[in-house]
């Protein structure tokens, strides 16, 4: 078997795993499914997290699953409680309470599949900070520079980055002599 064959082999493979995990399966589950062994199911699930946290067009198309998966479970428990309150009005605590389970149930699957979308979330929300902080500390240099050669401006600057300093920065401006 050639190097091309064996790639699109283990792609395959690959893709197969993940489509059985997105659905909301456990790498047990998979592996009974598949008949691949679970430490090759979980090897293939951290490598196609890896790709993914790593390519900024999967993270995109993630976050529009993610946010569709997540508008269609509020849907469904918005669905739930209408039955609720139907069962309340018809005094059917039967009817109720496999509702309030429902509700209980599509809660714990969006929060496990909110769980699972994590590792690529936090990544994104890191990266975007440390941009943040880098913006913030040019500007603060910039707005320290323009108060060190502009005294007439000085006390109003440092008075307006005190404002936003966290407690305990120290703000710090050299004068030109």
């Amino acid at each position: 078997m050639s190097s091309e064959e064996q790639t699109i082999q283990h792609l395959d493979e690959v893709n197969k795993v993940v489509g059985e995990y997105l659905k909301g399966n456990d790498p047990t589950r998979i592996s009974k499914e598949l008949a691949i062994p679970r430490t090759r199911v979980v090897t293939l699930i951290k490598e196609w997290q890896t790709m993914a946290a790593d390519n900024t067009a999967i993270r995109a198309r993630a976050k529009e699953a993610l946010a569709a998966a997540d508008e269609h479970y509020s849907r469904l428990i918005a669905k739930s409680y209408e039955v609720i309150d139907d069962a309340d009005t018809n005094g059917d605590l039967k009817s109720k309470a496999g509702a309030i389970k429902l509700v209980m149930d599509i809660e714990s699957k969006r929060i496990e599949m909110l769980q699972k979308a994590g590792l690529l979330e936090n990544k994104e929300l890191a990266e975007e900070m440390m941009e943040i902080e880098r913006k913030q500390d040019i500007l603060k240099k910039i707005l320290m520079d323009i108060a060190s050669e502009h005294p007439e401006v000085r006390d109003k600057i440092m008075r307006r980055l005190s404002e936003a300093a966290s407690k305990g920065e120290t703000i710090t401006v050299v004068q030109d002599v």
